[in-house]
């Protein structure tokens, strides 16, 4: 939502151009006439309050955040012909995600860029309630995510952890001691993801090639005003044309991988290098419910890519804001390493370790709680018109949960600003980060719609941030500086000053 004054300026003309244009029709298909909305800032005749938010120069975050104290933990924004009510209260989440989650549990209509890139919500994240998703998680949680499964990837997070101490290890040497945490981090995750995903032995410069090619698909799924406005789409000829193109650069790069890995599994053998499983295994003959043939070779890379976006940026970022936490508190830094020492001496971290490691959980407990992944959980939507809270939810309705609403609400912990780990080991304080037995906190959502990856993003930050501070003491750069806790939403929150740190081999 963040436009340049000029879009500002030439879309508020454009809408009041057009709005005399389409106020017919929108009056003509009723527009939610006649509901009982939650309550929100009124807005515009057809554009509603989007105008409003574009020219508050606010992130979007923000501009929610602030509406909280006025309309309180249930409330609107219309946005141009979307309609999105927003949970900002643990109550009101648990009764409609866990409760009710059965009516709860189905997508918005998607825009018409992601249909693109999901192949019509071909997708585990995007797909309706339905047969379709039904399929897709089965498969996904079962065959590929299973505790079981993870296991079996453990050599391959081995070796990319080992070269991301390496990488860490050599940008020090060259920099005087300094580090940047994301570019690593998140290279090292992808390392993990690729092989997981595709089976396939690749390297450095073709996972790069594949991480910006993710990175540009992101860039293309950014909003659009005309995903509000549909009237003004004509207007975004060259945008959709672009789009179109970026999708045949994904499908293009990603097809000759997927077809390389069917050749070694249809040929035993033949590639030394292709590992003994993969995600794209489970996929090339799924059964999906009501359809006689499995996934296209374009839903293969949406689903591919899913995997991949889905599991790098959020365990990137969630390293970076681990290690600022752990700069800015180096008592809790001091206390995990010491925990660290004396549950495995003087060899490597491995995962079995981490069972053993309470305090190592609950510092990546707090850090899920301090800094979800993003501020937004997916959007949920209704499968049949209902109420909550006495107001309507339409099904056409975008329903957002506010997730810093519920991990920094001080009525659910004490002292919610303060990252504290301890409040899990004194046992005054717990959360079940699965909404099961109660929501206090929802990094990965709840309900019937939580993040499959749940298990492996927990194992990877787990692993990492234990090598991380097995290897090394973090401290500030320039020695001395303060941390920046400032974040930006792109897609997910990272740190708006990327973090550099200091570092120091541990003797």
């Amino acid at each position: 939502m963040d436009l340049s004054s000029y879009y500002h300026l030439l879309f508020t003309l454009l809408a009041v151009l057009v709005s005399g244009v389409i106020f017919f029709f929108s009056r003509k298909a009723g527009g939610g006439k006649g509901l009982n909305l939650p309550p929100g800032p009124p807005g515009w005749p057809i554009v509603g309050n989007l105008f409003q938010v574009a020219r508050s120069g606010k992130p979007f975050f923000k501009y929610v955040e602030d509406l909280r104290p006025k309309y309180g933990p249930i409330f609107t924004l219309k946005m141009g012909t979307r309609t999105l009510i927003f949970l900002a209260d643990a109550n009101l989440v648990r009764e409609a995600l866990i409760e009710r989650g059965a009516l709860f549990m189905t997508r918005p209509r998607e825009n018409p860029t992601r249909a693109i890139f999901s192949c019509d919500k071909f997708t585990v994240n995007a797909a309706l309630y339905g047969p379709v998703w039904r399929s897709l998680r089965r498969n996904m949680v079962q065959n590929m995510l299973s505790s079981t499964r993870l296991k079996e990837f453990k050599g391959i997070r081995d070796d990319a952890m080992d070269k991301f101490i390496d990488r860490i290890r050599a940008e020090a040497k060259a920099n005087g001691g300094a580090v940047w945490v994301l570019k690593s981090a998140r290279f090292a995750v992808f390392c993990i993801l690729m092989a997981m995903c595709f089976g396939l032995e690749m390297d450095e410069e073709t996972i790069e090639r594949m991480d910006e090619m993710m990175k540009t698909v992101l860039i293309t799924l950014d909003p659009r005003i005309d995903d509000y406005l549909p009237a003004l789409s004509l207007f975004f000829s060259k945008e959709r044309k672009r789009a179109m193109e970026v999708r045949q650069m994904q499908l293009d790069f990603v097809i000759p991988f997927i077809e390389k890995r069917r050749k070694a599994l249809e040929n035993p053998g033949s590639d030394k290098s292709a590992t003994s499983f993969s995600y794209l295994d489970t996929l090339f003959d799924l059964k999906i419910e009501g359809r006689k043939s499995g996934p296209t070779s374009a839903e293969l890379v949406s689903l591919c890519s899913e995997f991949l976006n889905g599991g790098t940026d959020t365990t990137a970022t969630a390293i970076e804001w681990g290690i600022a936490q752990l700069i800015a508190n180096p008592e809790v830094q001091s206390k995990l390493y010491e925990e660290i020492r004396s549950t495995v001496g003087d060899r490597k971290v491995d995962e079995k370790d981490m069972e053993k490691m309470v305090y190592l959980n609950a510092v990546v407990k707090e850090l899920l709680r301090k800094h979800p992944p993003t501020y937004f959980s997916l959007t949920h939507a209704v499968t049949e018109p209902t109420k909550l809270a006495g107001y309507d939810i339409p099904t056409d309705a975008n329903v957002e949960i506010y997730l810093p609403a519920v991990g920094d609400d001080p009525k659910l912990w004490k002292n919610p600003e303060k990252f504290d780990p301890d409040r899990y080991i004194s046992g005054n304080e717990d959360a079940d980060i699965t909404g099961i037995t109660g929501v206090k906190m929802l990094p990965f959502g709840v309900g019937r719609r939580i993040c499959p990856g749940l298990a492996m993003a927990t194992v990877h930050v787990n692993l990492m941030l234990a090598r991380m501070v097995q290897e090394f003491e973090w401290s500030a750069y320039p020695p001395g500086g303060k941390i920046d806790f400032t974040g930006k939403l792109e897609f997910t929150v990272i740190m708006k000053n990327t973090l550099q740190a200091m570092i120091k081999p541990r003797a």
